[in-house]
């Protein structure tokens, strides 16, 4: 099918395909899902394979993603016919920000839905920043092992030196990134979130690790270093790595309180809805052009002035809506669009 270079609106009732087409294009951007880590979850239950295909332009360049899933079988990924050795190798150039009525884990999930968001968002501007997070997460892979099967190996000690050594330096890079992304977002998410609550909220977002923090690089490594060593009796006694970027943390608050504790249902939703029109500014600042927007059913949620505001802030770029509704299309009159219905996975044009 060929999309609406602005908006593209797919009305449809629930378990139609609705969400499976966003998900398809959020795939050929990033390589994976933004509903589930498990590949065998997106293939039809009644087949043993599927297949994605995109056209992508960006600016000049022109690519051809393609993904096959096949049951008990690695996801294979070509760009122009030539197949990638894996997922990280996946580079698209196409920028995706997806906003959906579950993105309220942000808010009221645990630390690790905010670490995927963090994960996911930076390595759609720095690709180098997911080749990092995937060896930090094997070492530390290696690392734990080691601490739960060699509990009272003699020599364990100067085995687990090895792995920090390797921890220090990765783990360094990844807070990094995280912490300037953050400081980034915070900086327009709050002028963003001003505009939406009539200047009567300030939204603040604050990067929280258990590593020390420090200007220069090459000293913050061996401060991390040594915090390992000297965390080293506790992690053999727990079996687990204590200290590092994966016990991050993005604490969220309003007016300085923090959000998931004493934020009403209404003010988590629109500090989402801020959130994720920051991403956009942030990859427009980045990138040099707007990202596609993936707009999962997210209308009936939100009142008419926050409704105002998000169409508002995406006439200028490609968007793909699903709703349940044609009365969300308020407020789109002579907005270029076009609109499809959804019926048991397939697809038919109004206009």
């Amino acid at each position: 099918m060929d999309f609406n270079k602005r908006i593209n609106i797919f009305i449809g009732k629930n378990a139609q395909g609705k969400t499976n087409l966003l998900e398809a294009i959020f795939m050929c951007a990033t390589g994976r899902s933004f509903r589930t880590n498990r590949d065998k979850e997106i293939i039809n239950l009644n087949k043993s394979q599927a297949y994605i295909g995109a056209d992508i332009g960006i600016g000049e360049s022109e690519k051809f993603i393609e993904i096959k899933l096949e049951i008990n079988k690695p996801k294979r990924i070509r760009i122009n016919k030539r197949e990638l050795k894996n997922q990280k190798e996946l580079y698209s150039g196409l920028n995706i920000v997806a906003f959906s009525p579950d993105d309220l884990k942000l808010v009221k999930g645990g630390p690790q839905e905010r670490r995927s968001f963090l994960d996911s968002e930076i390595s759609q501007i720095k690709p180098v920043y997911n080749f990092n997070l995937s060896r930090y997460n094997k070492i530390l892979y290696q690392r734990n092992n080691l601490l739960k099967l060699n509990k009272f190996q003699s020599n364990l000690e100067e085995l687990l030196e090895v792995f920090d050594l390797q921890l220090a330096k990765i783990g360094t890079d990844i807070i990094l990134e995280r912490k300037k992304y953050i400081e980034e977002l915070s900086g327009i998410v709050n002028t963003i979130h001003k505009k939406l609550t009539s200047d009567n909220e300030n939204l603040n977002l604050h990067y929280n690790t258990n590593i020390k923090i420090l200007e220069n690089k090459l000293e913050m490594e061996k401060k991390y270093k040594e915090d390992l060593k000297n965390n080293m009796s506790k992690d053999i006694d727990l079996g687990s790595t204590e200290l590092g970027p994966h016990r991050d943390d993005i604490l969220i608050s309003i007016n300085n309180r923090d959000l998931k504790t004493f934020g009403s249902q209404g003010q988590q939703r629109t500090a989402v809805l801020s959130i994720k029109l920051s991403e956009v500014e942030l990859i427009k600042n980045q990138r040099g052009h707007f990202p596609v927007l993936l707009l999962d059913d997210v209308f009936s949620e939100l009142d008419m002035e926050r409704k105002n505001y998000l169409i508002k802030s995406f006439k200028n770029m490609q968007t793909i809506i699903t709703t349940t509704d044609s009365i969300d299309l308020k407020g789109m009159e002579g907005m270029d669009k076009s609109i499809f219905y959804i019926e048991n996975g397939q697809i038919s044009k109004q206009y």
